[in-house]
């Protein structure tokens, strides 16, 4: 029987800059097969992309002339070299996606980027690359160049920010929920406006009636919450559920009601039957007791409900992943470390 719910699927900033990853997309391809009408959205990309664009780096650098901390020399150098970025940023963006790989001579002249410290920590370039590695010298080289921008956004408006992660110390082998209930209720950066933006933009574009974001790592629960956070805020019709890696291996014991505030409900482990359970209760179809390894709170407690007969949907029924919805020609390919072993 076909469902009534429109499911939005969405990883939250930030888990890595050259592939999407994959947890929505075998989501998406299960719900095809049982006739669940979904879509889905890696958030770190767009965020990464609209922060490191021309009009990103412009609104970086107006909130710096306001900038009340004390700056190190090597952010001096950024602020000073401003136009030169700005200038630059696109073309470099464009020649990560692999739209542009002529640039790569001329980045690898070394007179085309605005360089500051991260460019003091080059390796032997020509033994990493050879000379026949133009074109990875220059990914190298471009990704040192973001991460003088990263340094900048981390030392100046959000000292969170990470490419691979974000918040990820508050989240790391927590303790307690207090310093990421403290952060959840901080001002907004300019980072967590665009993602905001974005995810406002996706749920007026699909109309969701359920929410669900995959949380693979530490690194993406601060801005999952900050998204369920926003939802529950703007748009408290949606049910947020929350779900992946971290989930599996973080919140089994899950006891802190705050939480709540945050997400309806919590899924462990392998998700397809636990969310088609899940959205055939919300439609009011399944009796809450039957769901599958679900936490929900209820009745002023945490509850934690497995009591479901189905078995989990086998290998052979999860159907293809399907990664339509994500701009796969959009990603960076990035070289950090110059060590070709890497």
């Amino acid at each position: 029987m076909q469902s009534d719910s429109r499911i939005f699927l969405f990883t939250p900033p930030f888990t890595q800059l050259n592939t999407p990853y994959p947890a929505t997309a075998y989501l998406k391809g299960y719900f095809n097969t049982v006739d669940i009408q979904s879509e889905q959205a890696d958030l770190g990309i767009d965020v990464i992309l609209k922060l490191f664009s021309r009009y990103g780096l412009e609104q970086l650098f107006t909130e710096l002339e306001g900038f009340e901390g004390e700056l190190s020399d090597n952010i001096r150098r950024i602020f000073f070299l401003q136009d030169y970025y700005l200038e630059t940023i696109e073309e470099v963006i464009g020649f990560l996606q692999d739209k542009n790989p002529t640039l790569a001579h001329q980045i690898c002249t070394r007179n085309y980027l605005p360089e500051a410290s991260r460019f003091q920590q080059l390796d032997d370039m020509d033994w990493a690359f050879g000379s026949l590695g133009i074109r990875d010298k220059a990914r190298h080289l471009a990704t040192l160049y973001l991460e003088d921008i990263s340094d900048l956004i981390k030392e100046t408006i959000d000292p969170h920010f990470g490419f691979s992660r974000y918040a990820e110390r508050l989240s790391l082998a927590a303790v307690s929920f207090d310093p990421i209930h403290e952060a959840l209720n901080e001002e907004n950066s300019l980072v967590t406006d665009f993602m905001l933006e974005a995810l406002e933009n996706y749920i007026n574009n699909y109309a969701p009636t359920i929410v669900c974001m995959s949380i693979p790592f530490p690194g993406n629960l601060f801005a999952g919450l900050k998204c369920g956070q926003y939802i529950k805020e703007n748009h408290p019709h949606i049910k947020v559920v929350l779900g992946g890696g971290y989930a599996n291996t973080e919140l089994r014991s899950l006891a802190e009601e705050r939480f709540f505030e945050f997400v309806d409900f919590v899924c462990l482990d392998k998700g397809e039957a636990s969310l088609k359970l899940l959205i055939e209760h919300i439609e009011g179809k399944r009796d809450r007791s039957m769901l599958k390894r679900t936490f929900c709170f209820h009745n002023g407690t945490i509850q934690y409900i497995d009591n479901a007969l189905e078995r989990d949907v086998s290998h052979s029924d999860v159907g293809t992943p399907d990664y339509s919805g994500l701009p796969l020609k959009s990603y960076l390919s990035v070289i950090e470390i110059a060590n070709p072993m890497h």
